[in-house]
């Protein structure tokens, strides 16, 4: 089913069609009206519009969960969110983290002063 999280059913058709044009993400279920602080009704990792894995504890969880899925599927990070997933991978959680792109050596340094 293309439709992400397709047990909630009261999901606005507007979230629908976004969460469906989806190339990678973490999706957070709230209910309607919750404050950022509550509990989420639900996570999970979307990868061009399915949902892959959902009922995540965290949403570090699902960013961690979606690194090991780009990497074992051979993915490529879409261009517009290159740098944040280069950033999370080699500075984050320290993998290849000697081969950094300039803009998140930058980055790096800027956080270790």
């Amino acid at each position: 089913n293309p439709l992400p999280f397709e047990d909630y059913l009261d999901v606005d058709l507007s979230a629908r069609r976004e969460t469906e044009q989806l190339t990678l993400g973490v999706c957070v279920v709230r209910h309607e009206g919750a404050d950022s602080a509550d509990t989420p009704e639900d996570i999970g990792v979307i990868i061009e519009g399915y949902t892959v894995l959902k009922a995540l504890s965290d949403v570090a969880k699902g960013c961690a969960l979606l690194l090991g899925l780009i990497y074992s599927l051979n993915l490529r990070y879409p261009k517009h969110l290159k740098y944040i997933f280069e950033f999370l991978q080699k500075v984050l959680m320290e993998l290849d983290g000697n081969n950094l792109s300039m803009k998140v050596q930058v980055l790096k340094n800027k956080l270790l002063e």
